[in-house]
Order: C-alpha cells, then sequence, then structure tokens
C-alpha cells in the first residue's frame, strides 16, 4: 500500500506519525489542552520535539495531567523532585516556568473567563488557512506570533517568544500549515469550515 504523503518535517517515528496524523493542526479549544501543549512547546526549546513527544506521557504523570491549578501550587520540594526525574527535561528554568505560567494561566482565566476565548482572540477565533506548497515557505514567526508573544509576556508567562507561540498555533490548529501535498491539508482545512468545536 502507498504511504500517504506527508509534511516534509515528519520522520519515520511512529509517535511522530501519530502526532502528525492525528492532532498538529487541528483546531483545539479545550482549555486543558491549549495549556499542556503551551508547557511543552516551551519545554522543548533547544530542543528537538520528538524529544518531547516521547517525553509527552511523563509530563502528564509528573505534572498532574496539566492540571493548571494543582501546578500553580507547586513548592520547593516538589521541584527538586521534578529535577531529579529523568523522564522530563530537567532544567530548572523550565520547571519552574511552568508552574510561573500556571499561575498567569489562572490568572487570565479569572479575569477573560476563559483562556480559550483570549489565546484565540489572536486569529479572530478562527484558524488561517495556510497554502504552502513547501516546508521552505513555512514561516517560523508572523504578525499574529508576535503581538501573542508580546501580550503573554506582560501577562507574566516565560518561554513564550514569537517563535515558541508560532509553533504553538500551528499545533493546537490556529493555522493551517500542512503543505498542499500533505494528505491532512484538506481534511483540516475541511474541519475549521465546520466553525468552533471542542474536540
Amino acid at each position: 500500500m502507498q504511504k500517504p504523503t506527508r509534511c516534509a518535517w515528519v520522520g519515520d517515528d511512529p509517535e511522530y506519525l501519530r502526532y502528525h496524523d492525528c492532532e498538529w493542526g487541528i483546531p483545539c479549544f479545550d482549555e486543558r489542552k491549549l495549556f499542556e501543549l503551551l508547557i511543552l512547546e516551551g519545554a522543548q526549546a533547544g530542543l528537538s520535539w520528538l524529544t518531547i513527544l516521547h517525553k509527552r506521557d511523563n509530563y502528564r504523570r509528573l505534572f498532574d495531567n496539566f492540571d493548571a491549578q494543582r501546578i500553580a501550587d507547586y513548592d520547593q520540594q516538589k521541584i527538586k523532585s521534578l529535577l531529579q526525574d529523568p523522564g522530563i527535561v530537567r532544567n530548572r528554568l523550565k520547571i519552574e516556568s511552568t508552574i510561573n505560567n500556571a499561575r498567569a494561566f489562572l490568572e487570565i482565566r479569572s479575569r477573560e473567563g476563559s483562556f480559550s476565548d483570549f489565546i484565540w482572540q489572536f486569529v479572530d477565533g478562527k484558524p488561517l488557512q495556510n497554502h504552502w506548497k513547501s516546508l521552505i515557505e513555512v514561516p517560523v514567526s508572523t504578525a499574529q506570533s508576535n503581538r501573542m508573544s508580546r501580550e503573554l509576556k506582560q501577562r507574566g508567562f516565560k518561554f513564550v517568544g514569537t517563535t515558541i507561540c508560532y509553533a504553538y498555533m500551528q499545533a493546537v490548529g490556529m493555522v493551517n500549515d500542512h503543505t498542499l501535498d500533505c494528505f491532512r491539508h484538506q481534511p483540516i482545512e475541511a474541519l475549521s469550515e465546520q466553525g468552533h468545536h471542542d474536540d
């Protein structure tokens, strides 16, 4: 059977294939998942995304399934135990920023009522449909990711530079950056035409 054509960045790793085929670029409005992906994109800084995907289950286990309320209460003792666990990226700054970002996330939720509405405002609540022919054309940041990065930093988030924000926008389906030859491009475009839905 012929293999479907995928985006050029996808390797042969089964974890990568599953992520690309079943998750990347699908519009996500679920608060917990939006928080999880923001943290994982930050954890990825300087590393490969595949490294993070392989550690994802450990992250979920060690960070209370990305329950922001619980993470916001982590103390020095918890930080110490996280730093000793090889299942995640053992970087003090990244671990501390996760706790910090959980607090900032809760702050946005209490002020705005919804983190999902807040984050989706950067694309006016609807996924942007791009039509790139090849990977070379895909940007690493845009005016929207610049704005998101600025705004998140103002609200106290860390590890949210514009490149991280753009990768996040791609992951949660705020932009459809599957290349035109990829078998996922069309289905994802069709998905976003159905309007706002939770997965």
